[in-house]
């Protein structure tokens, strides 16, 4: 089962039913897939960058680059993150976007003088990965399932939702008297609607640095300390639209306000507060100013996740009569994740006036787990499911940069292609980016480096259980990055 994209709710019914177990392979996912990261002449260039790494965003793809600096840096950049879909839900198709700008990058490089070779020491923030994004879907489901069916009977503190709401009852044994289960009288065939948004960020504090150990051999590493925030707030509606319970229907026996229901509502929010820790060595080796090799290997980052969660409902009647839970539910857990090795092995050539060069990465999925938190057995239930769902993935970068004859102009070139870490996927759930870019120098001081990225991929989630009420998308994001640098 494929669920890159999960619709929220879903994760909200879990949690409803055990308020401590909500989380899943999806919430490691979330931290574990590497951001398009933030650096302009990487991503014009495909992110094809282990092998390069000269500037201040070498501290996030090969430290080791950084030693081939021989003047102090100063770097910023900014951001537009912009996401669009088109989500496709019982033949009906609704589009939405949302977009972010921020402040995404700052640092400082500084080469210490050395009689011999190179040392080089950088520090500063990189905003490593947007959450943004949207989703809305609308369309009436003819089958006999819904999200009423399947809180029905889910108790959260002793409090039954549906039941609470005029949407269910018990059923009690006429002979003894004993309750036997909760039941309710809807049987599918509503419309079903639905919004998600999300928003947040991942940065890294970098502290870096590169030693030349032998003649054109430069070893490098990276700490990282993580901070980050996520929010995801979704609203989920389900409509008598074709009065399927209308008239003298009562959903709760003997109750005449629970007569011709109209729509049920709910609402929930969840808010993490990140932090963590992760780092990166790295090598490259530059022979006689032609051909360069470079490997990297990204060591597990470690997040703390801190956790609120909050829902809400409601349900409306024809009789005038609506119900609304109460007392609304909160919840504050916390627990840790740690995600894949990423392993990562590049070239670049340069040919005059024109450099190509490409990247693979290796990530296994497999690798995610969760670390602390929970019961040991639900610990384990969850590394058991990561372990059957995902596998090993290879992401390709490729770039080329010319420099027009001249001018201090470069003109810049990319494509990325990373693959679904969900085992078996088609390779339509495939990322496929194109990027291109341009620098410029102005009086062999200061640099302004811009790039654009064009990502598309498909993907689903569902609502609840398997494909009963699914979303199908076709997803676009485009990203701006502009960096202004000097060297001193």
């Amino acid at each position: 089962m494929k669920n890159c994209f999960k619709i929220i709710i879903a994760a909200g019914l879990i949690f409803i039913s055990n308020p401590l177990k909500a989380q899943n392979y999806n919430d490691a996912l979330l931290l574990s897939e590497p951001g398009l990261y933030t650096g302009a002449r990487a991503l014009s260039l495909g992110n094809s960058y282990t092998a390069l790494s000269n500037d201040f965003s070498g501290v996030l793809f090969n430290p080791a680059g950084l030693g081939f600096i021989n003047k102090l840096q100063i770097a910023a950049g900014f951001n537009l993150n912009s996401f669009d879909n088109q989500t496709t839900f019982f033949n009906t198709t609704t589009g939405a976007e949302r977009n972010s700008i921020n402040l995404n990058q700052f640092g400082i490089v500084y080469p210490i003088p050395t009689v011999k070779g190179s040392w080089v020491f950088a520090i500063g923030y990189n905003r490593v990965k947007e959450f943004n994004r949207t989703l809305e879907f609308s369309g009436f489901n003819g089958g006999n399932n819904s999200m009423i069916q399947e809180l029905t009977g889910v108790v959260n503190d002793e409090i039954p939702i549906t039941n609470d709401l005029g949407l269910a009852f018990e059923i009690i044994d006429p002979q003894t008297e004993t309750y036997i289960k909760d039941t309710t009288l809807i049987n599918g065939m509503l419309n079903q609607s639905g919004r998600i948004r999300k928003q947040g960020s991942l940065g890294n504090w970098s502290f870096s640095s590169s030693m030349e150990i032998a003649e054109g051999l430069m070893l490098g590493g990276t700490f990282n300390i993580l901070t980050g925030t996520f929010k995801s707030d979704s609203d989920y509606w389900e409509d008598d639209t074709q009065d399927n319970y209308g008239g003298n229907v009562e959903l709760v026996p003997g109750d005449p306000t629970t007569r011709d229901f109209q729509s049920f509502y709910i609402n929930d929010i969840i808010e993490w507060d990140l932090s963590g820790w992760d780092a990166k060595v790295g090598i490259l080796y530059n022979w006689i100013d032609i051909i360069k090799f470079g490997a990297t290997i990204k060591f597990p980052s470690f997040y703390t996740v801190k956790e609120t969660y909050f829902v809400d409902s409601w349900s409306e009647f024809g009789t005038g009569a609506s119900y609304e839970l109460d007392p609304k539910i909160v919840d504050k857990i916390k627990y840790e994740i740690k995600t894949p090795y990423e392993y990562s092995f590049g070239a670049a050539a340069n040919f005059w006036l024109a450099t190509v060069s490409a990247d693979v990465k290796l990530i296994d999925y497999t690798e995610m787990e969760f670390t602390k938190g929970f019961t040991t057995e639900y610990r384990i239930a969850r590394n058991r499911e990561i372990e059957d769902l995902f596998t090993a993935t290879l992401n390709y970068n490729v770039g080329a940069e010319v420099k027009v004859p001249s001018l201090p102009i470069w003109l810049r070139i990319g494509m990325m292609y990373f693959q679904s870490p969900f085992a078996n996927d088609p390779a339509k759930f495939d990322k496929k980016y194109f990027t291109t870019g341009a620098g410029i120098e102005l009086g062999g001081l200061f640099k302004i480096d811009a790039a654009y990225a064009f990502g598309w991929w498909e993907d689903f989630g569902d609502n609840y259980g398997v494909n009963e009420s699914r979303t199908y998308q076709d997803i676009n994001v485009h990203k701006v990055i502009l960096n202004i640098s000097t060297r001193l």
